[in-house]
């Protein structure tokens, strides 16, 4: 199938599977539902619960990734559809610079957001999020966060976001905004300065990222840089859970 021919059926596709969009804020309301209920069930308040959030974020995942494949069977495509894939579509220079560069703006995007919220690149915010959990769950979680995460969110954002709204700038605002608000609830804390945080953390980075898929549809730049961001953070949870002392040292700086 030649180019034409190739985006033409993709624009058929896109039309015809329209409503995926609509599965944009599965993961905001899944996050905020999981804590009301944790909240409830363990008789805390949301914010003595916040260090479960990587844990919740697997398990969403999970969830997203199910979602995901039971909407490509249902209408007969692949995972590997939705999302675009084509093998050696890149060379390796080009791709190792890209996910370079995204990793150096995700994080360089969080330590901005910080100093714009909170006067400093790492607020006590930040280390909410690096918070002790049980050892054997953070070692279970170093390695099922990073594998899962850029299947799930890359998969519904970009996925069914990105190629599935009309509008160009629709299909690069709402997707990028849904991207970046889902992180206001994980971990979910009722405070607005905390959720503008984290929306301000994450909102470059993941307009950048519908802006770049928008035009060039190669989802593993984007993938790979994202399973790096999250296995960062998962390595950080690992070893304030093997050594609280850690955490409360960094706590006290």
């Amino acid at each position: 199938m030649n180019n034409s021919n190739a985006t033409a059926a993709g624009t058929e596709q896109d039309k015809k599977h329209g409503y995926f969009a609509w599965f944009l804020p599965f993961r905001c309301i899944l996050f905020l539902s999981v804590s009301l209920i944790g909240a409830a069930v363990t008789g805390k308040q949301i914010g003595e619960i916040k260090s479960w959030w990587s844990i919740t974020a697997s398990a969403a995942n999970i969830l997203t990734i199910l979602l995901l494949l039971l909407l490509t069977k249902k209408e007969h495509i692949s995972y590997r559809s939705l999302i675009r894939y084509r093998k050696g579509s890149l060379p390796f220079k080009k791709a190792a610079g890209l996910i370079a560069g995204f990793v150096i703006t995700g994080m360089a995007c969080m330590y901005l957001a910080g100093l714009l919220c909170y006067g400093s690149i790492m607020p006590r915010a930040a280390l909410d999020i690096i918070a002790p959990i049980p050892p054997v769950l953070a070692v279970i979680n170093a390695v099922v966060l990073p594998l899962t995460v850029p299947f799930a969110e890359d998969g519904l954002y970009l996925g069914c976001g990105v190629n599935h709204i009309g509008s160009r700038t629709a299909a690069l605002l709402i997707p990028a905004f849904f991207y970046a608000v889902q992180h206001c609830f994980i971990p979910t804390i009722f405070d607005i300065r905390y959720m503008l945080y984290r929306f301000l953390s994450f909102l470059p980075l993941t307009v950048i990222f519908c802006l770049y898929y928008r035009k060039q549809k190669n989802p593993m730049p984007i993938m790979i840089s994202h399973a790096i961001l999250d296995a960062a953070t998962g390595a950080m949870i690992l070893m304030t859970s093997v050594s609280p002392a850690l955490y409360e040292k960094w706590c006290s700086l």
